[in-house]
């Protein structure tokens, strides 16, 4: 079940719910509106799942920066959400989608105890200006069903993410 936005506020007011930075302004009636953060990294070369993805971080300006078809582009959400209570989905924007720019292309899904900055997998269909902090998309939350396992308790490699995470495939590829 979806948590429409008084229960947001409300499970943010109590804590079971963690948005840093919060602004109560965000709430939609069945969402969080969150933000891009304020770098971005760049590839622009062919990658293989066996070996470390190679990536330039660039910080994207106060006027913006245009990014290219044909590029892969790891961001990060400005906001860190948490919840040991709740299960969360990240969406893109309709606004961006309409523009041609896939916000988050796979893993939508936060476990209850997943507590993050998204690291973001964005492309665009045609050159696309994009700010630091502007609205990107929409997060909801999830009441769970039956027992609740944390995200923490069973030793995942992302548990602890404060930036944006390339791919570590290869890891498990050894």
């Amino acid at each position: 079940m979806i948590l429409t936005g008084p229960e947001i506020r409300n499970a943010v007011s109590s804590g079971d719910i963690t948005i840093v930075p919060y602004d109560a302004g965000r709430v939609s009636p069945n969402a969080y509106d969150w933000r891009l953060g304020d770098t971005i990294q760049v590839c622009d070369s062919d990658l293989d799942a066996a070996r470390p993805s190679t990536f330039v971080e660039k910080v994207i300006p106060p006027d913006g920066m245009e990014l290219q078809p044909g590029n892969l582009y790891l961001g990060v959400t400005h906001e860190r959400t948490h919840s040991e209570l709740y299960a969360q989905l990240i969406n893109g924007d309709h606004s961006l989608g309409a523009l041609g720019v896939w916000v988050h292309v796979s893993a939508p899904l936060g476990h209850t105890g997943h507590g993050i900055r998204w690291t973001l997998e964005i492309r665009v269909a045609r050159r696309t200006r994009i700010y630091p902090r502007m609205t990107f998309g929409k997060i909801i939350f999830l009441r769970t069903s039956g027992a609740i396992v944390s995200y923490q308790d069973i030793g995942q490699k992302y548990v602890a993410s404060t930036g944006i995470d390339v791919s570590r495939l290869y890891e498990e590829m050894r």
